[in-house]
């Protein structure tokens, strides 16, 4: 077991109420190919298409159900444009973006820590 020195143990202290919450958040995140959609929504993708190319195996129906889901979870916006035939862009929302930032510290961990996936 790896030892942590006293300094480290205010930042591994995380309580109860911390715990659910955080808990929460990675129910949502945590799901298949929601991390994937979020991260193509950060690089700019805004239309199904564009989300669906940008995440590798991600099928038309499954995009669709993860989008609901973000969408209720607070963290995309559908915004649907009045053409002939109608557009939808999708975004991030300000929660969103937060979110998404607050993944760089797990992307560093995973860099450091898991192996390369091989694809």
């Amino acid at each position: 077991m790896t030892q942590v020195d006293e300094g480290s143990r205010d930042v591994l202290h995380i309580d109860d109420e911390e715990c659910r919450r955080v808990a929460g958040v990675m129910e949502v995140v945590g799901r298949r190919w929601s991390s994937g959609i979020l991260l193509a929504l950060g690089r700019g993708a805004e239309r199904f298409s564009e989300i669906l190319e940008l995440v590798e195996g991600l099928s038309r129906r499954m995009l669709a159900v993860r989008l609901r889901e973000l969408e209720s979870s607070g963290l995309v916006n559908r915004d649907v444009i009045p053409t002939t035939p109608v557009s939808v862009r999708y975004q991030l929302t300000e929660r969103g973006v937060d979110l998404l930032r607050s993944l760089r510290p797990m992307a560093l961990y995973a860099q450091r820590w898991e192996p390369p996936t091989g694809s």
